[in-house]
């Protein structure tokens, strides 16, 4: 036996109506093509990465991140255990958002398990893509306690067989909600000796983008986990308790879900409408001072409050080292860029004329709120 769904109550129909509703304004903000839809992909790829891995304790800054997406090395030490649990982190999600679209795609054991070995390949002595060995428990290192013991190791394999099963069945259940399931039962039975988190965060994301109704780059909520951790940790254990209780009211954790999903796609859709507005500005500055087009990759980053890199750059902007070099210069000249740094370490920020930018085109946020009968 495995978590069951929840009985949807009126007030969490209205929330994934209202998510809906906003997920299909994004779509549609989306659908002609947009020149900055390719930079507002990656920032949202690497705000996820970096969100569910710095649950994990693994933080890097924005910066590292993207180049994380573009397979660029890090400002920080390569070698460290951070960017190898990131970089194994962007490879699964990668795959699972080109799984996102395979009409012959089936969830199995083998599948989860070598989305496993994607992640944790770093480091052996945690048995990646093999079920755990034996017990597990979770500890709370502020509180000096264990928190959570996982299933009996001998119940693993039945147990992620009944989770398999249930994910490649075809009912009219929200996705929303098989996703929150899907992400509760797995980090539940907790079938690895590490990575359980980021593999249940990784799999809710695959069951949303296969939903197919919003683009699979822009389905996940990793990025609003990995700001509210905390309350995270607490929705998760308001229902799981301190053991394996698959008899208990998921209701908890599918309201933390919807009101994460709401809020993630009302950041997302707010900043559709910035990037737009931003582009449009840029667009004038670019004509007025006689500039190349492509150097709006740098100015848009920087303008959002990115560190811009020659790597960075020349990867948005697809132009080699040279010519980003000489780009980057101009932009100084021109007093749109700061530099600092030297060489590996030399870093371009916005100028006040593009903080000037920013200010005038930020979205106010939003007055509504979702329509929740417990607010977690």
């Amino acid at each position: 036996m495995i978590f069951s769904a929840p009985k949807l109550l009126p007030e969490c129909l209205e929330t994934i109506r209202q998510v809906d509703t906003i997920r299909t304004n994004l779509t549609y903000a989306l659908r002609t093509p947009k020149r900055w839809l390719g930079l507002l992909r990656r920032n949202t790829f690497a705000r996820n990465i970096r969100g569910s891995n710095s649950i994990e304790g693994y933080n890097v800054t924005d910066e590292d991140a993207i180049a994380a997406v573009e397979s660029e090395e890090p400002l920080m030490d390569a070698r460290s255990e951070t960017w190898a649990a990131l970089t194994g982190y962007r490879t699964a999600m990668t795959y699972v958002l080109q799984l996102s679209s395979d009409p012959h795609f089936q969830y199995g054991e083998g599948f989860i398990r070598s989305l496993h070995y994607m992640m944790l390949s770093y480091a052996l002595p945690k048995h990646p893509g093999s079920w755990r060995p034996g017990p597990i428990y979770i500890r709370d290192e502020e509180k000096k306690e264990i928190v959570y013991e996982g299933p009996d190791v001998a119940l693993v394999p039945s147990l992620m067989n009944e989770l398999v099963d249930s994910l490649n069945s075809d009912d009219d259940t929200p996705a929303v909600v098989r996703a929150s399931m899907g992400h509760l039962n797995l980090v539940m039975i907790h079938p690895f000796s590490d990575g359980n988190g980021r593999m249940a965060r990784c799999l809710q994301t695959l069951i949303l983008a296969r939903e197919g109704i919003l683009d699979p780059w822009f389905s996940s909520i990793e990025e609003y986990l990995g700001r509210y951790t905390k309350e995270y940790y607490s929705a998760l254990g308001s229902v799981g308790g301190t053991t394996w209780q698959p008899a208990n009211d998921a209701l908890p954790w599918l309201r933390f879900c919807l009101a994460a999903h709401f809020n993630q796609a009302t950041t997302l859709l707010k900043r559709t409408k910035e990037l737009e507005r931003v582009w449009d500005e840029l667009d004038i500055l670019i004509q007025q001072r006689s500039l190349p087009g492509r150097v709006i990759n740098a100015l848009s980053d920087a303008t959002f409050g990115y560190k811009i890199r020659n790597a960075t750059y020349r990867s948005a902007a697809d132009i080699n080292n040279f010519l980003a070099s000489r780009d980057l210069k101009l932009l100084v000249d021109e007093g749109l860029l700061v530099p600092t740094g030297e060489k590996r370490g030399r870093i371009y920020e916005a100028a006040e004329v593009l903080k000037d930018i920013r200010r005038r085109t930020r979205e106010p946020k939003p007055i509504y709120k979702p329509t929740l009968p417990q607010n977690l």
